[in-house]
């Protein structure tokens, strides 16, 4: 299980603290912010973000004198979808990075203008200022490619349905050419007719830490889950390796790729 971001879970902690002291119920706070009961345990639990207005409420009904209501900065701060910060941190510390992509272009790998179309797009809607927090954190994220000492070792493989979308301009297929020379890349494609069953069943990722850790990561439309069960990690491991061994080799897959960029 992917587990909550430090700040929601302190200041779910901090809420639950000023509501007992302020002798203020779960319920009654619920519906002074129009909550759910349920909705605030969850809050207070840190398994949910505690919402602007629930602090708000709260700062006022417990006589927190502003405490409360200024998490709300700290709270709008994090540069990652909540599901990935573990994984982000894990990143951090990588030696190795293996994935696969089925559906997009890989997140180390994109222009700005195509994370931008991505990150816009986002279901439910992102606030202006989300979405130019987390177009910068995945542009700086790249610096994985170069500016690490020393250099991680990075393995992607592509479906040819990511690269067929609209949005995957010359400038964004270009940009996996210039990656691809990279000495620390490899970068292969996995063409519609070299499809498995392995490679219809979504993304993933395999991350190798200095301390010799290893971990998998899934990351689907609702959830993601980062871990470091053996087996979990066993599974994807043989499901990367046989989706590797299908795709075209580094060479072909750049020749596959500059036939597109001349198409266009």
């Amino acid at each position: 299980m992917t587990q909550s971001p430090p700040m929601w879970r302190f200041s779910g902690n901090q809420l639950k603290r000023w509501r007992t002291k302020a002798n203020v119920s779960r319920e009654e706070l619920a519906a002074a912010s129009n909550y759910s009961p349920d909705t605030i345990k969850a809050m207070e639990q840190g398994v949910r973000m505690p919402t602007p207005r629930v602090l708000d409420v709260a700062d006022e009904l417990c006589g927190a004198e502003g405490i409360l209501s200024a998490a709300k900065d700290y709270l709008s701060r994090e540069k990652f979808p909540p599901g990935a910060l573990g994984f982000m941190e894990r990143e951090r510390d990588a030696v190795s990075h293996w994935s696969y992509e089925s559906a997009y272009v890989p997140g180390l790998l994109q222009t700005e203008r195509y994370a931008r179309w991505l990150i816009d797009n986002h279901v439910p809607t992102l606030d202006e200022e989300t979405v130019e927090r987390r177009v910068a954190a995945r542009m700086e994220r790249q610096g994985i490619l170069t500016e690490h000492k020393p250099l991680v070792d990075l393995s992607f493989v592509v479906f040819e349905a990511a690269l067929r979308v609209p949005q995957v301009d010359t400038d964004q297929l270009r940009r996996l050419l210039d990656a691809s020379r990279l000495r620390n890349v490899v970068l292969q494609v996995l063409p519609f007719e070299r499809t498995t069953p392995a490679a219809l069943m979504g993304p993933m990722v395999l991350l190798e830490t200095r301390d010799h850790e290893r971990f998998a990561f899934a990351e689907g439309t609702l959830s993601s889950e980062l871990s470091a069960d053996p087996e979990v990690v066993r599974q994807t491991t043989e499901r990367l390796s046989m989706i590797r061994t299908q795709a075209l080799r580094p060479d072909d897959s750049a020749r596959f790729i500059e036939r597109m960029v001349d198409h266009q």
